[in-house]
């Protein structure tokens, strides 16, 4: 099977084998920057000549065909291990924020939120502790009785939309609220989750409870919650105003209650046990080439939907992408899929996990109502025309080669143990030249990639 198709690699960075998981781009003048959060473990550090605890690697992309490592940057307390979501924020666009600097914000291992400056990316400098996570009420699983996640940070705003454990709660993963306007002097504002994720609550605990909430997407006055990665998933809409500011006729507008927690939501969508919500991500106003002679509803709104594969050699329910209809919005309504054929790749005994992951955070003009890009673990990186909402198609991929950090990953057969070395690309994104990057869970690095001929031609890049 080709490796590429409408894609070709520009640069490679091996991120010191690092697993690695979220991948921002910032724009410094004229320079390009790209911050990247890690999976939890430790690697050998070249620069420092110590073994580091995986953290967050900054590195120079101004090149993308000599992506330059800048510095590896352990997570603050010794007990924490990963960096896994970062964002970034010019001080210029917050509303208090210092116009001379550039803040980070970042996950601290599964402890807590933490602001830094940036504005030199060579040499970060820790502010503040946005706040740490508290303590699940519900009982002890794998996943512990604390976590962060992915996180969102609306530099106009200064609202940070943060995923982790309130204290109490019945889930390791909820909503939580901070006015980072001035981003050295953070004020929480409220925690969320869905009917009976809220402490207090009594009765068993649903098995959607484990993975709780995945990440909280807002555009607007929109805020796109996901639920459950894989499984067990949930959409809900939520109007932002209400979120924010709570009832105003409630005695306490922000204590979950049922009527609180319920206030802001506009609508709420439950998949089938074997999908879930990894990230949802809205597309307004996008016109459907064949009903440009409707009488209504020719131009429409989607909300585009990852489901995470989370099984190991096709072991689950085979995972996808979907588009959601919420033209009507109180009524979202899925319209069509996509899915990478198992063949001619034989991608389920390729080792590792094989379905979509996520896709690209970052707006573009050229981008946004025409093309998703996947990253979907051992088959790659996949572009997907979506210019017909109804009919998703593939017009490119980019398959990374392993390499001499790319770990082997071992899966129990009916009782055999079968071990196998694949990538897994973990995380996509795009910068405003329409390049994408890609991570790998599986250690083997960072891939930026561009689009050729006819992918490139769809998105109107020269």
């Amino acid at each position: 099977m080709l490796q590429a198709h409408n894609m070709r690699l520009v640069g490679l960075q091996e991120l010191q084998g690092r697993s690695a998981y979220q991948p921002i781009v910032h724009a410094y003048g004229e320079h390009r920057i790209l911050f990247v959060g890690h999976h939890a473990g430790e690697a050998m550090n070249p620069m420092t000549g110590n073994v580091e605890k995986n953290g967050m690697s900054i590195i120079d992309v101004s090149d993308p065909a000599a992506p330059e490592l800048l510095i590896h940057v352990p997570p603050t307390r010794a007990e924490a291990s990963g960096t896994q979501h970062v964002q970034v924020c010019n001080g210029s666009d917050l509303p208090n924020g210092d116009p001379a600097k550039v803040y980070l914000a970042l996950t601290d291992g599964l402890l807590g939120y933490e602001i830094w400056d940036v504005t030199d990316p060579a040499s970060p400098e820790f502010l503040v502790t946005v706040a740490e996570t508290g303590t699940s009420s519900r009982p002890e699983s794998s996943r512990g009785v604390r976590e962060t996640h992915k996180i969102q940070w609306e530099c106009e705003s200064g609202i940070g939309y943060f995923n982790g454990t309130p204290e109490g709660w019945r889930v390791t993963r909820a909503l939580q609220i901070y006015d980072l306007s001035n981003p050295e002097t953070p004020q929480h504002i409220r925690d969320f989750g869905l009917l009976g994720y809220q402490p207090g609550e009594d009765g068993e605990f649903p098995e959607y409870y484990v993975s709780g909430l995945h990440q909280a997407f807002a555009v607007g006055n929109r805020v796109y919650l996901g639920y459950g990665s894989g499984n067990d998933g949930t959409l809900q809409i939520l109007d932002r105003d209400k979120l924010l500011n709570g009832d105003p006729n409630a005695p306490d507008p922000f204590a979950p209650t049922e009527e609180n927690l319920l206030y802001p939501q506009i609508a709420r969508l439950d998949l089938p046990r074997y999908w879930g919500v990894h990230t949802a991500k809205p597309i307004y106003l996008m016109p459907v080439a064949d009903y440009a002679d409707d009488g209504e509803h020719s131009t429409r709104d989607f909300v585009l939907i990852s489901s995470e594969a989370e099984e190991f050699r096709c072991h689950g329910a085979r995972d996808a992408m979907f588009l959601v209809d919420i033209t009507e919005e109180d009524k979202p309504f899925p319209v069509s899929s996509f899915q990478v054929s198992e063949e001619p790749g034989d991608f389920c005994n390729k080792g590792g996990r094989f379905g979509p992951h996520s896709f690209q955070d970052a707006f573009h003009p050229g981008f946004d109502k025409t093309m998703a890009v996947l990253a979907y673990f051992n088959a790659g990186i996949r572009a997907v025309d979506i210019r017909n909402p109804f009919h998703p198609v593939e017009v490119g991929y980019f398959i990374p080669e392993e390499n001499a950090n790319t770990i082997e990953i071992c899966v129990d057969m009916d009782g055999r143990e079968e071990c196998d070395t694949s990538v897994q690309t973990n995380n996509v994104n795009i910068d405003d030249r329409g390049l994408i990057y890609a991570v790998d869970r599986a250690g083997t690095g960072l891939h930026i990639v561009e689009l050729t001929g006819p992918a490139r031609e769809i998105v109107g890049l020269n």
